[in-house]
């Protein structure tokens, strides 16, 4: 078995992300690997923000996007700083998409040898056992998946 130098762990920033940190952090120092977290800005929403402010000359799309990505990536860095353990070295990228396909394409070019999603997310339903991201991670992963479940991600 490839002992896991890359892990890719998952982060939409809801309220499940600091658990999926600690724990991939955790995971990281254990087995000697580099974390790296992504953020996906889902094109969807993206696109319903575009359609929804059509029209409103004092609204810039471009600016929305820019102060999004500015938000989302200092988010990112307050997880490291306040989740991840000491010793491991974590970076972030933030992609734009579909996030199923930005997290199978990251795996691909990061080369990961292991992905760490949560079974929920932002989308958190309240009788949905796993998310839909998971639920396509599960089906087309090349690479082993780790998944933390949503109850385990919210303990302090």
């Amino acid at each position: 078995m490839i002992q896991p130098r890359k892990i890719i762990a998952a982060v939409d920033l809801s309220e499940f992300s600091p658990g999926i940190v600690r724990y991939s952090g955790w995971l990281a120092l254990q087995l000697n690997a580099e974390l790296i977290l992504v953020n996906v800005v889902n094109q969807r929403d993206l696109d319903m923000v575009h359609r929804t402010m059509i029209g409103y000359e004092s609204f810039s799309f471009t600016d929305y996007v820019e102060d999004q990505e500015k938000s989302r990536m200092a988010q990112v860095k307050d997880l490291i700083v306040t989740n991840c353990p000491e010793g491991v070295k974590c970076r972030s990228l933030l992609r734009t998409g579909v996030p199923y396909r930005e997290l199978l394409e990251t795996v691909k070019t990061e080369k990961a040898q292991l992905m760490v999603v949560g079974t929920k997310g932002r989308g958190n339903l309240a009788d949905a056992l796993v998310g839909s991201t998971a639920r396509k991670l599960y089906r087309r992963s090349p690479i082993p998946l780790l998944t933390i479940p949503a109850a385990f991600a919210e303990l302090p």
